[in-house]
């Protein structure tokens, strides 16, 4: 399948890419792994769309067998947008597996709000809220307010949590994680620890999800559990972690991490269809595809831009 490309965006994973964090990524590979766009043609096993269906392209090729994120028949890793295969920021994109992959947009959802369904909020619900048991009435710490922490934030309350606390070191973020559903904002520092304790009885929360990619923010989110309690690291990280197991083990903590799934996708539709989910908050800068350059300087210093999610259009 072909899809042309109608709205596409720019993911922290791109900036690992360009850094030379993820090395399957090839000199001359188009980048991008989300979209929002028109079918214009298919090939003849396509069975479950038509030229003309406006789709969400997700960041997760699906063979329609195993584990999404590890298909083996895709080459082993279901990422191939803008890794494996070229990406999503063009104006034209082939879509291999289409009818197991893509999904139709509804009407009533605006190619905006959808763009942001492609990874950042399933990722930060699957690989946050779900990977790390979010229950009703617990109290959980996202640590990095960027575009999958706020997802995190947005998704937790899916599952009832009671105190949502977020920790970024940027203000600006702060500030939409509490417009995100967050009941508390601490700028990271030297006092993390004791401001998140002083906010749970000196226990520490249920459940930490770190949201940045960093040594020092996994090391702060492990830092803010109380025993018994969860670590889901959603981050990408380019370098090793050196973890305190010495503390950690008698504790009785978990941590888990992963690529997402994205089998959540239908689901949030439904949210964000009716207003539950108001994706559309995540973008804050829009650009054309001929301001790509600029699009990717604001992304890469994002607190100075005071940027969350780009939108990037024709």
């Amino acid at each position: 399948m072909v899809v042309r490309v109608d709205t596409t965006t720019i993911c922290g994973t791109d900036l690992h890419i360009l850094q030379g964090d993820v090395a399957a990524v090839t000199d001359g590979r188009i980048l991008g792994h989300e979209a929002v766009g028109t079918v214009t043609a298919i090939g003849d096993a396509v069975r479950a769309f038509a030229v003309g269906d406006r789709v969400l392209v997700p960041a997760i090729t699906q063979c329609g067998r195993g584990m999404p994120s590890h298909c083996q028949t895709v080459g082993g890793i279901g990422w191939i947008f803008g890794h494996l295969i070229d990406g999503t920021q063009a104006e034209l994109v082939r879509v291999p597996y289409a009818d197991t992959s893509l999904y139709a947009v509804p009407p009533e959802v605006t190619d905006e709000q959808a763009i942001f369904l492609a990874d950042s909020l399933p990722t930060g619900y699957e690989v946050g809220v779900l990977a790390g048991r979010v229950r009703p009435g617990d109290t959980v710490a996202v640590v990095g307010a960027g575009a999958v922490g706020l997802a995190a934030i947005l998704t937790t309350g899916l599952w009832g949590a009671a105190k949502v606390i977020a920790v970024d070191s940027d203000k600006f973020r702060l500030e939409k994680a509490l417009e995100f559903g967050a009941t508390d904002a601490f700028e990271a520092g030297p006092d993390t620890r004791a401001d998140v304790l002083g906010l749970t009885d000196g226990l520490g929360v249920d459940v930490a999800i770190e949201a940045v990619g960093y040594p020092e923010t996994l090391r702060t989110a492990a830092s803010l559990v109380r025993p018994g309690g969860r670590i889901a690291n959603i981050g990408v990280h380019g370098v090793p972690v050196e973890l305190p197991m010495q503390e950690m083990w008698i504790r009785n903590l978990t941590l888990t991490m992963g690529l997402v799934d994205t089998v959540s996708i239908p689901t949030l539709l439904k949210m964000v269809a009716s207003g539950r989910i108001p994706a559309e908050h995540m973008g804050t800068h829009r650009f054309t595809f001929g301001e790509m350059e600029e699009a990717y300087e604001v992304f890469a210093n994002a607190a100075a831009n005071s940027a969350l999610k780009v939108v990037i259009t024709p």
